[in-house]
């Protein structure tokens, strides 16, 4: 079966592409969805000055507005109807994750089947809708504060209709996301974001030539940038890949007069079980007192009153990108979300538990208890180094930011998402070529077998 599969994929090329009508509708959809995305980013919100708000976002975007503005692509910036994303929907899904391994009620829905999952989708999207109306509101009320407000005519009015655009603008984002994941190919939400990034970079490269030559780094400063953007790809594609493939036994077992041989399968274990929301988490974390800092302005007198405000400036100050106190916080930040979401999403005692239903077992351990300690040893080792990994892509970035000025696009998790939603469509795309190959082969032996 196995070498069949690798046969079959082998095999897979352009002409039958051309034949799998079915993978070429997906495709076309998952483009044309992502088309009204992109259209989307580009449609201001209603009572938005946008000298003001330009000015604004300028003094702002080192901090957190700018990663948001990264991930949306551009349409922070903009200030348009799908500035939040579908970040609020990420943050809900990822919350209800959290949630069903600490509420006995979630955790029993979700073991529910189909049904149960039906349900905590419902709530993920509830929540999703209220994160979008939190987020609207702050951010309804930052355009119309301040000395130089970015809202034409401040208001109730202005309030009302900034919430409704930007959680209408989401909830159209997430429904979009969905269609694409049904109908299209790819993870829906991931795809939105990694267009957001993709269609940014062009002119983050163009601004990082501009920088280079202001800064007299010259071509071969580029080109060391270039290879070394092009070796963290492929590094990153390597571990990404790369498993630790757990062996699992299933004795002899009889049925009727027959006696069939046990069976052999492996537990995948990803190197880097995480993904990318440890560096996402710890840019959020760090972003924070900057995007706080630039808020709290210092009159110029100074005084005894404005203490906590210069504090807070001098911390923003340390946490700057290139400072060496940013890069262990980053860093140790990243280490702890790694083990922090793992410990969340991968449970070894029910893994144990559900192979020793399926009457599976590891060779050499014994099952239950034994074996849930096994998993978490090996799972343990598994998260270290994807954790040195993650640390390791993530700085080599702010490495380069510090020296050669390239801009906040082209970070770590920038390229970590980019490459990751890559991976997984093309993954998706070969499963539908395959699948095709072997409907095709199917229906040939059909029709041998009517010809005889």
């Amino acid at each position: 079966m196995a070498s069949a599969a690798e046969q079959l994929a082998a095999n897979l090329n352009f002409g039958a592409f051309a034949k799998a009508t079915e993978l070429q509708k997906r495709i076309w959809y998952t483009l044309g969805a992502l088309i009204v995305y992109r259209i989307g980013t580009h449609i201001p919100i209603p009572g938005i000055d946008p000298a003001a708000f330009a000015q604004a976002f300028q003094s702002q975007q080192a901090g957190i507005l700018g990663m948001f503005n990264m991930l949306s692509g551009g349409a922070v910036e903009r200030m348009a109807v799908f500035a939040l994303n579908v970040m609020p929907y990420i943050s809900a899904s990822i919350i209800v994750q959290i949630l069903t391994h600490i509420v006995p009620s979630l955790e029993k829905l979700k073991k529910e089947g189909e049904a149960g999952r039906k349900q905590i989708n419902q709530y993920t999207r509830w929540l999703a809708v209220a994160l979008a109306i939190v987020q609207s509101l702050s951010i309804a009320y930052g355009l119309q504060s301040g000395t130089n407000p970015a809202a034409d005519n401040p208001g109730p009015i202005f309030v009302l209709s900034t919430v409704a655009t930007l959680t209408g603008g989401t909830m159209f984002l997430m429904w979009i996301g969905e269609q694409v994941t049904a109908r299209g190919v790819g993870n829906g939400s991931s795809l939105i974001i990694f267009t957001g990034i993709v269609a940014e970079m062009p002119r983050a490269i163009w601004r990082s030539l501009e920088l280079a030559s202001q800064e007299g780094k010259g071509f071969w400063g580029l080109l060391i940038v270039g290879v070394i953007a092009i070796a963290v790809i492929f590094f990153i594609v390597f571990m990404e890949r790369s498993q630790r493939r757990l062996l699992i036994q299933y004795p002899k077992r009889q049925v009727g007069n027959r006696v069939f041989q046990g069976d052999t399968s492996f537990l995948p274990l990803k190197i880097n079980p995480s993904g990318v929301i440890p560096p996402i988490f710890a840019s959020t974390f760090l972003l924070m007192p900057a995007t706080v800092a630039s808020f709290a302005a210092v009159p110029a007198d100074g005084g005894a009153g404005n203490w906590f405000q210069s504090g807070l400036r001098d911390v923003a100050a340390l946490l700057g990108h290139g400072q060496p106190m940013y890069m262990l916080t980053y860093a140790a930040l990243i280490i702890f979300f790694a083990f922090f979401y793992t410990s969340i999403v991968f449970n070894p005692v029910e893994t144990a538990d559900n192979l020793r239903k399926h009457n599976g077992f590891v060779p050499g351990i014994r099952p239950g208890k034994k074996t849930a300690e096994y998993i978490d040893n090996v799972l343990t080792r598994l998260v270290v180094i994807g954790a040195i990994y993650l640390t390791f892509v993530c700085l080599l970035p702010e490495f380069l930011i510090a020296e050669f000025k390239t801009p906040f696009y082209l970070g770590g998790t920038s390229i970590l998402i980019v490459v990751s939603v890559t991976m997984d469509t093309v993954t998706q795309i070969q499963s539908h070529l395959l699948a095709h190959q072997y409907e095709g082969l199917i229906k040939k032996s059909r029709l041998g077998k009517r010809g005889r």
